[in-house]
């Protein structure tokens, strides 16, 4: 499993009874997390302690409930690659960053900060931004792609509040798919191609995208936006029913058998500040060139 033990301001403080507590920089919150199938709390008090807990409704969704007065948002620094990030409760109880991925942010920040040679990152389904900011500082160009024109606005922000304002990054609200169809006609080309698909989702046109039936396609068709010299490609996948292996079957079937290179892949998770614990966060495959 790769792990980040990187964190200091994020900290995971037990796991019991289908919840995890989190420390958000000094912010506790209780979220519900599927694979914490166990009823038993290591530090019982501790979860006293939190700040906001999400409760899931039975008919689907859920709600917060605040045991105090909390900001509207505040920030989060990642500080092995200085990236820094506005945090707050959503409806959907998402906190607006994936803490696991920092294990990811830190191997493409260190492939690119390798390279003597400009190189462009493609990032799908971008999110709030995190491998984007990683990549800028690491001195990419990064085309930084999501449906949701909210999150895009919070990647821009997070952006500047990392000092990373003046990089090129371009931002686009847009269906991944599309836009990749798009390139393509375009005959764009990037070193580095990232994506973090949803299990399902809608573009912003309601267009329905689902992972079992949609990545193989993808892929393909982001392996041919891969330029003649290229550097990496990242999965990464929270379908708990896809195995790293069939990530690295994907890449096998596709990258590897254009461009070389090889490919692995490994659950990703978090450890717990609470003894031995550690809590899977989903997959991830990574493809890099050979030397």
């Amino acid at each position: 499993m790769w792990l980040c033990n990187t964190w200091r301001d994020y900290q995971i403080l037990d796991l019991a009874n289908g919840d995890k507590l989190e420390d958000w920089n000094g912010i506790r919150v209780v979220r519900p997390d599927p694979q914490v199938i166990w009823d038993k709390r290591s530090v019982p008090k501790l979860w006293e302690t939190a700040d906001g807990v999400y409760h899931r409704s039975r008919s689907g969704g859920g709600s917060w409930e605040f045991k105090r007065n909390l900001p509207e948002r505040w920030p989060l620094q990642f500080e092995p690659l200085g990236l820094s990030f506005h945090i707050k409760p959503t409806g959907f109880k998402h906190m607006g960053l994936f803490p696991e991925q920092a294990t990811n942010w830190e191997w493409l920040h260190n492939l690119i900060t390798r390279e003597n040679r400009p190189i462009r990152v493609l990032n799908l389904f971008a999110y709030t931004g995190g491998a984007t900011l990683a990549a800028a500082a690491a001195g990419a160009q990064v085309v930084h792609v999501d449906s949701s024109k909210g999150v895009v606005t919070w990647a821009k922000e997070n952006l500047a509040l990392s000092g990373l304002a003046d990089r090129p990054v371009r931002f686009i609200a847009d269906d991944a798919i599309k836009f990749v169809e798009r390139e393509l006609r375009r005959g764009n080309q990037y070193e580095g191609i990232i994506m973090d698909p949803p299990s399902y989702g809608r573009g912003p046109g309601g267009e329905v995208f689902k992972l079992e039936k949609e990545l193989f396609g993808l892929i393909e068709k982001c392996g041919k936006l891969l330029s003649d010299k290229p550097l990496f490609f990242l999965i990464n996948s929270y379908t708990t029913g896809l195995a790293p292996s069939v990530l690295s079957n994907l890449l096998y079937l596709t990258i590897c058998k254009t461009k070389g290179g090889f490919a692995i892949a490994d659950e990703i998770g978090l450890p717990t500040t609470c003894g031995k614990l550690v809590l899977p966060c989903g997959s991830s495959a990574r493809w890099q060139a050979k030397k």
